[in-house]
């Protein structure tokens, strides 16, 4: 890969240089000091990656990101001193399109080789996702009709990438305290900041966001977020559960989860694909459109990253493209007004 940083320190500079050549997979596209800079560098030659730091004179890492997603949208990986310490701003990077975060490897030595190695993985898992295109689909399964039961229940569930964090607070805050739906949700974040993300969520929503746990029962009004690198799925036994297979790149899967939807909910379902690198959660999504559900994705204007629901949209797998501003009326009338039957038209 080509990997851009952007770093006004020196040292780190020079640490995360080290790193990049030394690996002998990788090597530095160019080097910016502030954002302003960056952003120049963009324009003339997109990287495969950039290494962004969160804090430098002029432009913020977050600020730099925005623009940089807007214009010349590639991968970016927030880089900082400690990433447990300045969470708020690394999930606004997040929310701007950043697809993940590191601390910064303070040297190159023995001492350091945990953040060093760490660094490497989040670059590998990034390569594959970005050339999660030309890989091949998780085997698709055939579509089939989705029961219903005699309480007709509904279940609302999420997929969600780079710039899901921003969305899903933003959909989550516009629903009322008496939604009578479970929300399962797939968010592609590492595990070690899925607590912090759980917390914040809970600051901008009247509902009860919680961590999903193997076996955990769904209940309306709570809303349960994937806690692991390992696949979120509902079981046979109508609770949520992890499975480390498929392997997939995209950990947690949203096809996973939707695909386990499908298989064993026996109510009504919406389900919704957010903004986000790559494709994963189209195949799912149009499995369970099939299978009689309400599909939603999120229309190009207000993603952060327009990969997911494009992929949905060309796949024709969402009965409903709307703006990020419109999801949570949406599922409001879905679940509390109406029940959704199979799609045969195109997409709205």
């Amino acid at each position: 890969m080509r990997i851009a940083i952007v770093n006004d320190l020196m040292v780190a500079v020079e640490v995360l240089r080290r790193i990049i050549t030394i690996s002998k997979k990788h090597q530095v596209a160019w080097i910016a000091h502030n954002g302003a800079e960056a952003l120049r560098c963009c324009a003339l030659d997109v990287p495969d990656l950039v290494l962004m730091d969160l804090y430098m004179p002029g432009m913020s890492g977050v600020e730099c990101t925005r623009r940089i997603m807007a214009t010349t949208p590639c991968a970016i990986v927030v880089v900082t001193s400690s990433v447990t310490e300045h969470l708020a701003d690394v999930f606004n990077a997040m929310g701007v399109g950043a697809l993940d975060a590191v601390n910064t490897p303070i040297q190159f030595d023995a001492q350091n080789q945990d953040s060093v190695n760490e660094l490497l993985r989040k670059i590998d898992t990034i390569e594959r996702l970005t050339n999660s295109t030309r890989l091949p689909d998780l085997p698709r399964k055939e579509p089939k009709p989705l029961p219903v039961r005699a309480s007709d229940d509904a279940l609302v569930v999420i997929g969600s990438s780079s710039g899901g964090p921003q969305a899903l607070a933003k959909i989550l805050s516009g629903l009322p305290a008496d939604f009578p739906a479970a929300i399962v949700i797939a968010q592609h974040i590492d595990a070690q900041f899925v607590g912090e993300l759980s917390r914040w969520l809970s600051s901008q929503t009247l509902l009860n966001v919680r961590l999903a746990r193997h076996d955990d029962g769904l209940a309306e009004g709570e809303v349960f977020l994937a806690n692991a690198n390992d696949h979120l799925v509902l079981t046979k036994r109508g609770t949520l559960g992890y499975t480390s297979t498929p392997e997939s790149v995209y950990r947690p899967s949203v096809d996973v989860l939707f695909d386990s939807i499908a298989e064993h909910w026996q109510g009504r379902v919406v389900a919704v694909l957010l903004t986000g690198m790559g494709r994963d959660g189209a195949r799912g999504l149009l499995r369970l459109r099939e299978g009689g559900a309400c599909t939603i994705s999120q229309d190009r204007a207000s993603c952060a990253v327009y990969g997911m629901p494009k992929a949905a949209s060309e796949m024709n797998a969402a009965s409903e493209i709307l703006p990020l501003d419109k999801i949570a009326n949406a599922l409001i009338s879905k679940v509390m007004k109406s029940r959704c039957r199979p799609s045969l038209g195109g997409v709205a």
